[in-house]
């Protein structure tokens, strides 16, 4: 018997993220009915803040950046919101946000300005008046027997975040859908990679410069037993159309 289904949604990057991507990852939210949403973190891109973003000029003063990190925070909140309202709407009340290294730059950014308290990711997306439950970046979540965290390798990551964490793990970080299974005395764990709902396109990713990749747009359902077990349900999105449960969306 389910004692409890969980929704979980990879990298967003807003606002680069896939636009037909988030509205069916918000249908399926609203046939799912989930009581658990788990966001893997890479919410927003905060291109306003990257470390990258002045790595071959001088950093401009501060009150040349605040107006542009400022429409980000805008930017992002505002899809949030959306997902907020879908979750509302079906009645989830129990929300996880695990902060991604993108995320982390805001946190730098006040680092380094150390009087801007208000533009730490967490402060900035008002996970706490969102009524979510916070974690740092690869801060582990564990529900069951499964755990998740935002993501922290990339190269042959599926068996490098099993063998590494030594249990059943779901995370994001890296763009692709993948899986690896191993089984040791306790029984058989399995790690998923989830994918991502940001915008694929070229255009949007300058800084891949032209190279292919191995992206998917997925989000995950996750179904959980009163001993702890689960199951897994990753859910590819072609080109804004995704099958959950014999539904069509669009």
């Amino acid at each position: 018997m389910i004692v409890k289904r969980a929704f979980v949604i990879p990298d967003q990057h807003f606002p680069i993220h896939d636009h037909k991507a988030v509205a069916v990852t918000l249908k399926a939210i609203e046939l799912v009915k989930p009581d658990i949403f788990i966001n893997l973190g890479d919410v927003g891109e905060w291109s306003s803040v990257s470390s990258h973003k002045y790595k071959r000029r001088k950093r401009p003063p501060l009150e040349y950046q605040l107006p542009e990190v400022k429409k980000e925070i805008k930017e992002v909140n505002k899809q949030i919101d959306r997902f907020d309202k879908a979750l509302d709407k079906v009645g989830c009340k129990e929300r996880h946000i695990l902060a991604g290294n993108h995320d982390e730059w805001l946190d730098a950014f006040v680092e380094e300005n150390p009087y801007l308290d208000e533009y730490t990711f967490r402060n900035a997306c008002k996970w706490d008046e969102r009524g979510y439950e916070y974690r740092k970046y690869n801060e582990v979540l564990t529900i069951g027997k499964l755990s998740f965290i935002h993501g922290a390798f990339t190269g042959n990551h599926a068996k490098k975040h099993l063998d590494v964490y030594g249990s059943s793990i779901m995370y994001g970080h890296v763009h692709d859908v993948a899986r690896h299974s191993a089984t040791h005395l306790g029984g058989n764990i399995s790690s998923w990679a989830m994918g991502c709902l940001k915008d694929m396109s070229a255009q949007n990713n300058t800084w891949l410069k032209g190279r292919l990749h191995n992206w998917n747009h997925a989000f995950g359902i996750v179904n959980f037993y009163k001993n702890g077990n689960f199951q897994v349900e990753v859910i590819d999105i072609i080109d804004g159309h995704a099958s959950v449960w014999g539904t069509e969306l669009s």
